[in-house]
């Protein structure tokens, strides 16, 4: 049924889109009030070197986003969906990415149900609090970075009162990362998973309470639910997802002539909170300290200090195939360019993990050739001294890509 719903909302955004691109005579009364937008959009990878189960193309994508949005008393709607050829997998993939609607409920409090792209925290793509769907395939392939942050079939509150604002989301079934699983990368890593899939049982709950003081934006966050990626295995080798709750703060603001923010979160790994069970993951603490500033005339730089702290590790220690270290750093650098009138973008971000002995370099170039037109190269670089790291295990998958966007 989810399949069926899915298709024909994909069907009823592009036959819209059709009648719209005939001219707004063609669409019937109720559909004047619509804005229609999307793009077309080629985009091919090459890797240099690859495993020996890869493609050495990856991604080979041409693909057709329709993005239709309309208001009406009262409320809001919005329908995002994507089809592309896929060369990789040699299929027709669709996605849809939004499909919600938005209404207020009172003087105080905005009501937004269905599928959802969803956000908070104060990192620069390094997530603490922000326990979303994440899609690290398309990030790790070369898609475009609004892709990384992948949709949530949820139902959110936000209640705006003078003593903060608290923003509430329900998640009734489980919405796990879009993890490698092998489709892109990393091909020997798929097996059985064993994902909480059951209505309003499997469920998760978001919640954030905020407000500025003295022009600090300061947070606080829980989050109930499962670890959004396999962290944990049966005695029989089958992927699981456990139990897990996160609590958490952040201070974000200006900081002499740049913008500081400061966040935490600890992990509780509900299914082995003393830390001795060697198939499940240990709680962790996590810590993000990052600083944001213009250096010169259109060109912005960020750094960020950031530490995973793996809670109970003399326990974990004790099993000879341990490998994780008991605090994991990592330094991000962010750099972005702009010339010409900001239609050509430059763009760099790298992570390095001096603990690991690993690193992920992102460069990037971004040229508005027109309204309509643009033009983008770029590269995911991995490399790493033991494949056991996180990006240690990638380097077979450094690809270089470019793309090119038609808009209307």
């Amino acid at each position: 049924m989810k399949e069926i719903c899915r298709t024909a909302l994909l069907a009823l955004l592009f036959l819209c889109q059709a009648g719209a691109a005939r001219g707004e005579h063609a669409l019937p009364a109720w559909l004047q009030p619509v804005e229609i937008h999307g793009y077309a959009e080629t985009r091919v990878g090459w890797r240099p070197e690859k495993g020996p189960e890869e493609t050495g193309w990856s991604p080979v994508e041409a693909r057709f986003q329709g993005d239709l949005s309309a208001m009406y008393d009262g409320f809001e709607l919005k329908l995002k969906g994507d089809i592309w050829a896929d060369g990789v997998t040699d299929k027709v993939e669709d996605d849809l990415r939004e499909a919600w609607v938005f209404t207020r409920v009172g003087e105080y409090t905005d009501l937004t149900v269905g599928r959802q792209v969803l956000t908070w925290g104060t990192g620069d793509l390094v997530f603490l609090n922000d326990l979303f769907p994440k899609d690290w395939q398309a990030f790790f392939i070369g898609r475009d970075g609004d892709y990384l942050k992948a949709p949530s079939d949820a139902a959110k509150v936000s209640l705006f009162t003078p003593l903060a604002g608290v923003d509430l989301v329900y998640t009734p079934r489980f919405d796990p990362d879009r993890y490698t699983d092998g489709t892109y990368i990393l091909p020997g890593n798929s097996g059985p998973t064993d994902t909480p899939d059951r209505w309003f049982r499997d469920d998760e709950i978001a919640l954030r309470i905020h407000r500025t003081v003295k022009n600090y934006e300061i947070a606080a966050y829980g989050y109930k639910g499962f670890w959004k990626q396999p962290s944990g295995t049966t005695p029989q080798g089958t992927a699981l997802f456990p139990a897990l709750e996160v609590y958490g703060a952040s201070a974000r603001g200006q900081l002499g002539q740049g913008i500081a923010n400061l966040e935490v979160a600890w992990y509780r790994s509900l299914d082995d909170l003393s830390g001795t069970d060697p198939l499940v993951n240990n709680s962790e603490r996590r810590y993000l300290i990052g600083y944001a500033r213009d250096l010169a005339h259109e060109l912005t730089v960020s750094l960020q200090y950031y530490v995973e702290e793996l809670l109970d590790h003399g326990a974990y220690a004790r099993d000879p195939e341990a490998t994780r270290d008991h605090r994991r750093q990592v330094i991000t650098c962010s750099l972005e360019q702009l010339l010409f009138n900001q239609n050509l973008s430059l763009g760099f971000s790298g992570y390095w993990s001096p603990t690991d002995e690993d690193a992920y370099l992102r460069p990037l170039i971004v040229y508005k050739a027109s309204d309509r037109v643009q033009l983008t190269a770029g590269a995911n670089v991995f490399t790493g001294r033991h494949n056991t790291t996180f990006f240690g295990q990638f380097e077979d998958n450094t690809n270089i890509y470019a793309s090119i966007r038609c808009a209307y």
